[in-house]
């Protein structure tokens, strides 16, 4: 049964990093894009992308991990690099939900209200905070792989 957490677990992982990359790549094209309604576009998109595909393999990574730690003698909640993880992801929830969210709000009501130039604003503020989130990813992959602390 760990094998089959842990591969699941990686391919989450892999759906979420690789789904914020892409975003990501996807909002610096958009922000070059000189069409008025592009970042209306690419929100709508988010809308989509996001409660599609970066939602469940985020549940999915954090229920697989716990569930990972639970089925595993050799691992606890009190090793360092465990607690190093639960960190990092309360670090991405908190940017995403405290963030991310409002950037992508304010996005959409201005391109909803004509103001391109604002929307465009926001964008670029909501890519800065998902370059974060990767970051913050890409520290709970070498996390994962080297296990500080043990």
């Amino acid at each position: 049964m760990y094998d089959w957490l842990k591969f699941l677990h990686i391919v989450a992982a892999m759906v979420w990093v690789g789904g914020g990359v892409a975003v990501g790549a996807f909002a610096l094209r958009v922000l070059r894009d000189p069409a008025p309604d592009a970042v209306a576009r690419f929100v709508g998109t988010l809308r989509l992308i996001g409660p599609l595909v970066l939602a469940p393999a985020t549940v999915a990574v954090i229920g697989l991990g716990t569930w990972l730690v639970l089925d595993s003698t050799a691992w606890s909640f009190s090793q360092f690099w465990i607690q190093l993880a639960v960190g990092l992801f309360v670090g991405v929830f908190l940017v995403g939900a405290v963030f991310q969210s409002r950037a992508a709000i304010n996005a959409d009501r201005a391109a909803a209200a004509g103001d391109h130039d604002e929307a465009r604003r926001q964008l670029g503020r909501w890519a800065l905070g998902y370059a974060l989130i990767v970051l913050l990813l890409i520290a709970a992959t070498w996390d994962m792989v080297f296990k500080p602390g043990l």
